[in-house]
Parts: C-alpha cells; sequence; structure tokens
C-alpha cells in the first residue's frame, strides 16, 4: 500500500466518465493519488505526465487510440507504465502492447485485485527507474566536479591501464598520476576500483576510446 506521504500519481485515460469513476475510486481507497483525462490528446498537451508514476490507459481513446499514444509517448523519450484496458481485447493488440513495454492489459470488466495488482507492478517499476535516473544523475553531477586531467586519468584507468601506463601516455610521473587519481576517487565517492568502473559505463565512457591513443 502506498504511503500517504508519498503516494504515487496514477493518471486515468478512458473517454468513459463511469470507468474513471470507478477506477479512481478503487486507486484512492488504497491510498493512491489519482488524476484524470478523457483523452490522449488532453494528456499530451498537460505536464502531468513527468509527474505520473502509472498510466491507467484505455485502449480506444477518440483521435488517438491507446497504442498509438503509447508509440508516441516513446518517441518522445517517455517512459511511464501503462496498464492497458479495453473491452474490445484481441490478441494482436494485446501482443503489440506487451511488446512495446506495457505493464499488463486488462479485459473488461476486470476485478479490483486485477487492477489493484497491475498498478502495484507499473508504481514499483517507476520507482526502480527513477531511481536509476537519480543515481545516473548524480554520478554525472560528481563526473562534471573533475578537472581535465582527472578525467583522463578516469579513463585510462577504467580502461584497465596500470598508474606507470597512464603516466606514459600522459607524460606524467606516476607519482602525478597517484595523486590525480587519488583526488579523481574522491570527487566520485568511489569506494572500489569496481565501483568507478561501473560508473564509467554508466555515464558511456568507453574503454575502446582510450585504445587508439
Amino acid at each position: 500500500m502506498p504511503n500517504d506521504a508519498e503516494a504515487p500519481l496514477v493518471v486515468i485515460v478512458d473517454d468513459e466518465a463511469a470507468i474513471r469513476t470507478a477506477v479512481g475510486s478503487l486507486l484512492r481507497s488504497v491510498g493512491y493519488e489519482v488524476s484524470f483525462a478523457s483523452s490522449a490528446v488532453e494528456l499530451l498537451e498537460s505536464d502531468i505526465l513527468t509527474k505520473a508514476s502509472c498510466l491507467v490507459l484505455d485502449i480506444r481513446l477518440p483521435i488517438v487510440s491507446g497504442l498509438d499514444f503509447q508509440k508516441r509517448l516513446a518517441d518522445l523519450g517517455g517512459n511511464t507504465p501503462i496498464v492497458f484496458m479495453t473491452g474490445h481485447a484481441d490478441v494482436p493488440m494485446t501482443v503489440r502492447a506487451m511488446k512495446a513495454g506495457a505493464v499488463d492489459f486488462l479485459a473488461k470488466p476486470f476485478r479490483d485485485q486485477e487492477m489493484l495488482d497491475a498498478v502495484a507492478g507499473a508504481v514499483e517499476r517507476d520507482r526502480k527507474a527513477r531511481q536509476e535516473r537519480d543515481g545516473l544523475a548524480d554520478i554525472k553531477a560528481r563526473f562534471g566536479t573533475l578537472s581535465s586531467r582527472e578525467r583522463e586519468v578516469m579513463e585510462f584507468a577504467t580502461a584497465g591501464l596500470l598508474n606507470k601506463q597512464i603516466a606514459a601516455k600522459l607524460n606524467l610521473s606516476e607519482i602525478t598520476v597517484k595523486i590525480h587519481r587519488g583526488k579523481m576517487m574522491k570527487k566520485m565517492d568511489a569506494k572500489s576500483f569496481a565501483s568507478l568502473v561501473r560508473m564509467a559505463e554508466a555515464i558511456g565512457m568507453k574503454p575502446a576510446s582510450v585504445t587508439s591513443r
């Protein structure tokens, strides 16, 4: 059950007011924050997508269908987890939605617990994704504090070069490389060399970029 102090936002998109009300009441009853839209167009024109932890989306919507919205959202770089619901499901439609990353596909009428389980799975996926994005942003911020020399040392070190090899590459003394390396490790808050390598991979620092130097 969501914590009231940090209740995830679930956006329900359906052109039937009765469905929006019923699903909204169900989700509010277990602690979710709920918002509504009657069409995908309405949703695209709002700024709520960046705040939403889950979209409960009807397949058959006016103007822009749920599946077309899913594709448009992906094209825009959006990654809010989607739970689809429909009264007219077919296998190709379900396969297309799931291959495109939908969390679940519920046929109307669905049981309350089916909806709650699907939304819980979507919210958990969103929580993990946000956690990963926050972690990456933190790594990038720390990387931004490095001097150009410290970045070079990090690049060579994570490519597997020893201090003496880095020294030769940069025309520095080995002790100078050790000093830069120590400062770099501290600024990156790297507890081990393995964690530094993972950070380099996370920000896209490729070992191949140093092999041709």
